[in-house]
């Protein structure tokens, strides 16, 4: 390909390809940069390898402070595969078809788990985990677009091999629900549902760790130290319900400094309900659904109540009121469940009183 620079110098370079229509796009491509004064980025993005810009992503952009312990030990594992795969290639070389290659391949893959006596091949890698493989990735080229490494991320052309059902679908708990659940629930479990569904705290970045000498039942407040999001941070009122669940949780959990101690080490908190949660969810007969879900229906019952949509985000403590367009799609099952109430005969005895006077 041949263009001339912004100085007015003519270049000619090679479009690495024998696609006459891919030569067009890669000419445009330093065109576009060229006009944008991108051009030395993208050249240096050029030679670029995948491995190199997955390793300044994991250093740069998901490490703790910007993403939490657990994000980034989700990210490194997810790079491990990726790199596996695209790790020699140049970043510019990835294209929407090589990344749906991948995903089809990693659908048929069997997950390998490390046993002292060897390997072990289990069944099928899930969906949503292939799918979170491809999120990741495409988070790690839109920043690559960010930083004028790439013209365009190619993810923005995959569509994903299968239909993952029910992924980042919220679940609404009904009243009927939440008084099964808690019939089934140990007392330690009853009373995280009634904070959460109270309160709307993240489940395992704010009220896990909570201490006793956060919470203030006189003037019915509970600080949270850390959270997701700096307006996470901050002091949250209870409800007359959320100040009972805090007491009686305070009472069971003893000398302990943490609301909810961890059974084995009292010196540390509980790091996870999961278990807990699906034998409670089973034993109550009702189907499963993640425990971050009793924020989400904290979220529904405010608005339910009436409350703007600009309060709930502000209740909800988020940074980007984009967020709550996902909770406020449970709204649906709320508006269903008002259509079970329709009475399709009520003006039937009225129109036939009328019909006998005329």
């Amino acid at each position: 390909m041949h263009y001339r620079d912004r100085d007015g110098k003519r270049q000619r370079e090679s479009t690495n390809t024998d696609d006459w229509a891919e030569a067009q796009r890669r000419l445009r491509e330093r065109l576009q940069a060229r006009d944008s004064n991108t051009l030395p980025l993208l050249r240096k993005g050029e030679q670029l390898i995948f491995a190199q810009w997955s390793e300044y992503f994991l250093e740069a952009f998901a490490k703790p402070p910007i993403r939490a312990a657990k994000t980034y030990l989700s990210y490194r594992r997810v790079v491990k595969h990726l790199n596996a795969e695209f790790g020699d290639w140049f970043l510019v070389n990835l294209t929407a078809d090589s990344i749906e290659t991948y995903l089809r391949r990693r659908l048929q893959q069997r997950v390998i788990v490390k046993r002292s006596v060897g390997n072990f091949a289990k069944g099928l890698v899930k969906p949503s985990t292939v799918h979170q493989e491809f999120r990741v990735l495409r988070r790690m080229l839109n920043v690559a677009v960010r930083k004028k490494m790439l013209v365009a991320n190619p993810c923005s052309g995959v569509e994903f091999p299968m239909r993952v059902r029910g992924l980042f679908r919220p679940h609404y708990m009904n009243w009927s629900e939440q008084q099964a659940i808690e019939g089934a629930a140990p007392p330690y479990l009853r009373n995280v549902i009634q904070i959460i569904v109270e309160t709307g705290l993240r489940v395992y970045k704010e009220l896990a760790p909570t201490k006793k000498e956060d919470v203030d039942l006189e003037n019915r407040t509970v600080w949270i130290p850390d959270s997701k999001t700096d307006c996470g941070v901050a002091e949250v009122p209870l409800t007359e319900f959320a100040v009972e669940a805090f007491r009686n949780q305070m009472e069971i959990a003893g000398p302990s400094l943490f609301l909810f101690p961890n059974p084995n080490n009292p010196a540390r908190y509980q790091a996870s309900f999961k278990k807990v949660w699906a034998t409670t969810l089973r034993k109550a007969g009702v189907p499963y659904f993640r425990i971050y879900d009793l924020r989400s229906t904290y979220a529904t019952r405010l608005s339910a109540g009436g409350v703007a949509d600009e309060w709930v985000t502000q209740m909800l403590r988020q940074g980007d009121a984009k967020v709550f367009k996902k909770y406020s799609q449970m709204k649906l099952q709320m508006k269903r469940e008002a259509l079970e109430q329709l009475n399709r005969r009520a003006n039937d005895k009225a129109g036939s009183d009328t019909g006998k006077v005329a």
